[in-house]
């Protein structure tokens, strides 16, 4: 008994594997030397993106779901051997590497009663998909009692272990394979030299070929078949020729031994001494076979000399060369990898009617699969039915595409059937067939489903796509299903998988929505962990997040964090911070500390310091403004413009009036007062509802020569008319007009709906018209003000109203509203046709968007 050490790459280590008695036998193994597609198809074909549901694909669609199923489930089972399934359930079922586990293992395949052949452990280790397996199964076999390993065997486990790229493996074994006493000594380099051959271990394959020849033995034919194979996969072409004549002089020399220089020949592109070599063979008399074609074929489709080795498939044919399957084959793949499609099943169908031509399983893969990426799923369909009708023993390769198919094709369902029936046909989906179902079913609304497939799939060792991760994500996020949303994020990062930061961003903005901040601060936690560095956005949702719970201390410390990441923090997102900050407990030392944190951070600038006494301002604390304000001036910044305008308003807003005041004359007697302060001198006084200091400052403005801002205006006629001083809101209205500016449609509106209230505002219009200039402007309002302070003329338009309206200012959404209710108290059915011509416009903008046109900013306002 001696123990192998397992690589890595198999699914669990195998601490004690012995090597078996073995029988070396003389039994002839031909071994598959041409040059073809790769066997790992899943693996090569890009992902497809779903596309929607197609018409009628002969006949399925129109079928029930069911029937449908019903007809696959009972194809994919046909490929399932009860026995062989019995002996890899056992096989997997004990994962443990000590005695224990060996031996329930042994015990268990004992029970089977299997009658044990060469044939038997090939057709196990051929059905086996699972590495692991196969060594257990090898191992089983090589101890049991009168079974002895043949080199065919020995063969094809150092082809799995080659295929899975477990060369160490096939070293152990030939290194074992020498000490074990009880194997015969006949046959035993060659066996030896086939393993390393087969690890690609050729200098040690060679050395030992030599030590042979200088003890006088010799490999058989089986074995020089294997080394001289090696030698050209390893493109050493100088030392096949030598094994080429050894194996001429020992008689050995067959059709494997042609196709295995057909392939030298054609890896060394030399195609024209490859066709010569052909046409001697074929000259001579020999019978040939389609493999010693297949290479020739296949590489001048590589060399893109399609038509050329079209005419040589055909004549080689016509020239009555058997077994032409594998060069028809080889054909087909060829043209479905350059994209000719039409030619591969034009020359299928043609082989079927007239030779019953049916390729392998692997060629119809091949087609099947290029011609899904091309969304042809008609044709897919036809050779789908064709596989079923030729009872074609379908493979994994051959589920996933069906179940990429009926993705595609719109059947979600009946995938989804397939896809919960995969245990009972013993195959499991790839990774492109679980991102196909994942991005289905999402599409289809089945979010659920969909992320039960992802939990099964990362249990089969998968995991999403980027493309995949995404859809689902936005899946959950728009159906809110946060729990999930955080396992998701969790099972990704177990596996290190990074997705987008807009993945991130909408995780952390649902959470934030949701309430659940603190979930989305987990989250962002785990992205810091692993040096990721998270969106601006990202930062903006979670800070307001934290402002909305009152935990203005952790708002604090990620408004610091994304600034170290790079971020710029806004204005307003240091107002929120700062005003959730004052609302907590010590506000003033949670205030100051983050200040200092900026402070020692930057360079101290005015923009700092502007920041925090714009966010006191609008946390009504404007004694902290005010210790800014003045923590400037003793840091050596003078105050700049916003700097004293950011003052002045946390006092207003404060409705700290004489504050305010006090201020405003300090800035007088420190600078020149220019239109902005003055400007927020009034709209403050305004929003604080004191008018008439004001309407003071405003004519102190004036007589200064400034001309106050249109915001001045409409805050004024908003202010006076709430305290019902109408006689002064026409005066302001005649000084507008004055300094050269339009009634906005704020200050008409304002208008219209104190007319509504009352007629004191008509009574003082009429008293300010003895006093201002009587112009056409001065008529036209006068018009409107009366349609509203009293009732609108039977026979007056709506329309004309409108116009009306619209020579004293802009309508706006506003507007419309306060004619809608001056209209339901007098004209009702005015108001209706009002109401059904307003709703129609938005109707008609709709459509113009559908059809991918932009209205005018004019029009979108009544929208």
């Amino acid at each position: 008994m001696l123990t192998l050490r397992c690589v890595r790459k198999t699914r669990a280590s195998l601490s004690y594997l012995p090597i078996f008695n073995t029988n070396i036998t003389t039994s002839f193994f031909f071994i598959s030397i041409t040059t073809t597609t790769s066997s790992s198809e899943s693996s090569t074909y890009p992902f497809l993106p779903p596309t929607p549901t197609i018409p009628t694909l002969h006949g399925i669609s129109e079928l029930q779901s069911k029937d449908v199923v019903l007809s696959f489930r009972e194809w994919f089972k046909s490929r399932n051997n009860p026995v062989l399934d019995q002996i890899f359930e056992i096989l997997g079922a004990q994962n443990g590497n000590d005695e224990l586990s060996r031996q329930s293992t042994d015990l268990a395949l004992s029970r089977l009663g299997l009658r044990l052949s060469e044939a038997l452990v090939l057709e196990v280790l051929n059905y086996g998909k699972d590495v692991l397996s196969c060594l257990k199964f090898f191992d089983w076999v090589g101890r049991q009692h009168g079974f002895y390993h043949t080199r065919v065997t020995f063969i094809a486990i150092f082809k799995i272990l080659s295929r899975a790229k477990l060369m160490s493996l096939i070293l152990d074994f030939s290194e074992k394979y020498v000490k074990q006493r009880y194997i015969p000594r006949v046959g035993f380099y060659s066996t030896l030299v086939m393993g390393y051959a087969v690890a690609g271990k050729l200098e040690i394959a060679l050395q030992l070929f030599g030590r042979m020849r200088f003890q006088g033995t010799d490999l058989d034919g089986l074995a020089y078949h294997v080394l001289l194979n090696a030698l050209v996969e390893e493109n050493c072409f100088d030392v096949v020729q030598i094994i080429a004549k050894q194996i001429a002089i020992h008689g050995f020399e067959s059709e494997v031994t042609h196709s295995i220089l057909m392939k030298s020949f054609c890896k060394q592109k030399q195609l024209d001494l490859a066709e010569s070599f052909i046409r001697g063979l074929a000259s001579s008399g020999q019978r040939l076979s389609g493999h010693i074609l297949s290479p020739l074929v296949d590489a001048l489709c590589k060399n893109n000399q399609f038509e050329k080795a079209g005419k040589l498939v055909e004549e080689f044919r016509e020239s009555g060369m058997v077994h032409l399957e594998h060069a028809y084959s080889v054909w087909i793949s060829d043209l479905v990898q350059a994209g000719k499609l039409d030619a591969a099943l034009e020359f299928l169908q043609s082989k079927k009617s007239m030779e019953g031509y049916v390729p392998d399983v692997f060629r119809y893969n091949t087609l099947i699969w290029r011609l899904l990426r091309e969304n042809r799923l008609e044709e897919v369909c036809d050779l789908l039915m064709e596989l079923k009708e030729n009872q074609i023993c379908p493979d994994e390769v051959t589920l996933n595409a069906a179940l990429c198919f009926f993705c595609k094709a719109g059947m979600v369902d009946i995938a989804l059937e397939l896809y919960n029936l995969r245990t009972e046909f013993s195959l499991s989906p790839s990774s492109m067939a679980y991102n196909y179902l994942i991005n289905t079913l999402c599409g289809h609304g089945s979010v659920e489903e969909a992320y039960c497939v992802l939990n099964n799939s990362i249990h089969q060792g998968y995991f999403p796509g980027r493309k995949t991760f995404s859809i689902l994500a936005d899946a959950l996020c728009r159906e809110g299903r946060l729990d999930k949303i955080m396992e998701l994020v969790i099972l990704a990062l177990e596996k290190n998988f990074i997705p987008s930061d807009s993945i991130y961003d909408k995780f952390i903005s649902t959470l934030c929505r949701a309430r659940r901040v603190e979930d989305g601060y987990l989250i962002h936690g785990q992205l810091n962990r692993l040096d990721k560095v998270a969106s601006k956005n990202t930062y903006f949702n979670l800070i307001s997040g934290f402002n909305k719970s009152s935990r203005g201390d952790i708002a604090a410390r990620l408004l610091i964090e994304m600034q170290e990441k790079g971020h710029s923090p806004t204005r307003k997102l240091f107002r929120a911070v700062i005003c959730c900050l004052c609302d907590m407990e010590n506000p003033e030392k949670q205030f100051i500390k983050l200040l200092e944190m900026q402070l020692s951070r930057h360079e101290p600038d005015c923009q700092i310091y502007n920041f925090f006494i714009d966010g006191a301002g609008h946390a009504k604390r404007p004694e902290l403004a005010r210790e800014v304000y003045e923590m400037m001036g003793r840091s050596g910044i003078f105050p700049n413009l916003s700097s004293d305008i950011l003052m002045l308003q946390s006092y207003l807003k404060s409705e700290k009036i004489s504050d305010a005041l006090n201020f405003f004359d300090d800035l007088s007697k420190r600078r020149k007062l220019g239109r902005k302060l003055y400007n927020t001198m009034i709209v403050g006084l305004c929003k604080a509802k004191r008018s008439d200091i004001a309407w003071e400052i405003l004519q102190k403005m004036r007589e200064n020569e400034l001309k106050p801002s249109l915001e001045c205006y409409e805050q004024l006629v908003k202010s006076l008319c709430s305290n019902k001083k109408y006689d002064m809101v026409f005066n302001l209205i005649d000084d507008l007009m004055k300094v050269g500016r339009h009634v906005s449609s704020f200050i008409g509106n304002v208008l219209l709906f104190h007319s509504l209230k009352t007629r004191e505002l008509y009574k003082a219009w009429l008293r300010s018209r003895d006093v201002h200039n009587v112009t056409s402007f001065s008529l036209t309002l006068d018009e409107l003000i009366f349609a509203f302070s009293h009732h609108i003329r039977a026979n007056q338009d709506i329309e004309d109203l409108e116009e009306v309206i619209e020579r004293c200012f802009p309508l706006d959404i506003y507007t419309y509203n306060m004619l809608l209710r001056k209209l339901s108290i007098s004209r009702m059915d005015h108001a209706c046709e009002l109401f059904n011509r307003t709703f129609e416009a938005k109707r008609w903008v709709e459509e113009m968007f559908r059809k991918g046109f932009d209205p005018m900013k004019c029009t979108k306002q009544f929208i």
